[in-house]
């Protein structure tokens, strides 16, 4: 998973893949009526305000109507939320069916863990949590999808394959029912699992997006040179913490970037011909090994966790501790007073990184998610 924006790499038999890595109120009115002056009783008063009496009854049954149909203030919002036994009656079998094609897709290509966290993230902070990111660009169409951004140009073919294939499968059984949307956070969880980290219970009911354009991506997703300010704030404009900034970015506990992305860091960091001073020389010395400044091949990657790299842990955090962070948005984690506390805590810490890091992508899976018609659809094929 790549918070940071860059790219991970999957080794599939001899050639390298890229991936990335109020309450509720309902006002009625009231009819006020002014009391009659006793000094007015005259029949012809009399007769005027029985006259009146139907109409003001009416009136008054009018607006009581109207207070009955009045639907909740919150009711648009209540539909919108998600629970995990959403699918309880329709397909209970859905967490099921999609646990049978991860654990195959795991044992086949590991990679592909990874690859999907990411493929999640990606989604998730474009356009919500709709899947928007598996539609393709259709034929001779001058707008391209999500998918072929700059950003997104490459990530994995096993995280889309993981996909589609669980689709298909659920499609089979569950015609008609469960969202891309909703497959992508269930196959999230379940790498998360395999590779070692914690079981979560997902929410579930998100209908798959409509909109799905690339000019939308650069915006929305970290940089590889993002300060820990412009991470912050990305990350609060999708209603996440500071918290869940560090937590997440514990992800990089497992996947590779390439050597494009660190260059300046071991080489030239800000312009002064030299290695970043945040960086232990060690790891600067065996990035230089594996990443020239000039002329390397640009298929070379280098892990996130240079200690547990296939392993879901939270060694990603040790190592910032030891300056043995990959990138310079992994490494700024540890230098900002606002981040470090968090760091610290969480090196020591797995169970409770393991139940933050829970808690995170709970959070994270519920951004922008849509709901009926009107906001999304139920698609029978993800792309």
């Amino acid at each position: 998973m790549d918070f940071t924006g860059n790219d991970s790499c999957v080794f599939r038999g001899p050639h390298i893949y890229i991936f990335r890595l109020q309450f509720f109120v309902v006002s009625c009115p009231h009819t006020k009526m002014s009391t009659l002056s006793s000094s007015s009783s005259s029949a012809a008063s009399a007769v005027t305000l029985f006259a009146a009496l139907p109409i003001l009854l009416l009136a008054i049954l009018l607006e009581t109507s109207q207070c009955l149909d009045a639907k909740p203030a919150n009711a648009t919002r209540r539909q919108r939320q998600l629970s995990v036994d959403y699918y309880a009656k329709s397909c209970p079998q859905v967490e099921q069916l999609v646990a049978s094609v991860t654990a195959r897709q795991f044992k086949e290509a590991p990679v592909s863990a990874a690859a999907t966290i990411r493929l999640f993230f990606h989604d998730c902070f474009v356009e919500g949590c709709d899947a928007s990111i598996l539609i393709s660009t259709r034929p001779g169409s001058k707008v391209l999808a999500e998918k072929d951004a700059p950003d997104n140009k490459n990530l994995a073919a096993e995280a889309f394959d993981s996909i589609n294939k669980a689709k298909s499968l659920v499609e089979s059984k569950c015609p008609g029912l469960i969202s891309c949307a909703d497959i992508l956070a269930l196959a999230a969880r379940d790498f998360v699992h395999l590779a070692g980290g914690p079981y979560y219970q997902v929410k579930k009911g998100r209908w798959d997006g409509r909109i799905s354009m690339a000019s939308r991506v650069t915006s929305n997703l970290p940089r590889v040179n993002s300060t820990v300010d412009e991470l912050i704030n990305l990350f609060a404009s999708k209603g996440l913490t500071v918290n869940d900034l560090v937590i997440l970015s514990g992800a990089h506990t497992i996947g590779f970037s390439h050597c494009e992305h660190i260059i300046n860091r071991i080489y030239d960091h800000k312009g002064t011909s030299k290695p970043s001073q945040n960086i232990d020389p060690r790891l600067s010395k065996a990035l230089k090994m594996s990443c020239p400044p000039y002329g390397g091949n640009p298929d070379i990657v280098v892990p996130f966790d240079v200690t547990t790299p296939f392993s879901f842990d939270n060694a990603y955090f040790g190592n910032l501790e030891k300056y043995m962070g990959l990138l310079v948005t992994d490494q700024a984690l540890f230098s900002d007073p606002r981040t470090k506390a968090l760091v610290k805590d969480m090196s020591e810490d797995k169970q409770g990184f393991f139940k933050a890091f829970a808690e995170a992508m709970q959070r994270m899976g519920s951004i922008g998610v849509k709901r009926g018609s009107k906001q999304g659809e139920i698609r029978k094929i993800c792309t």
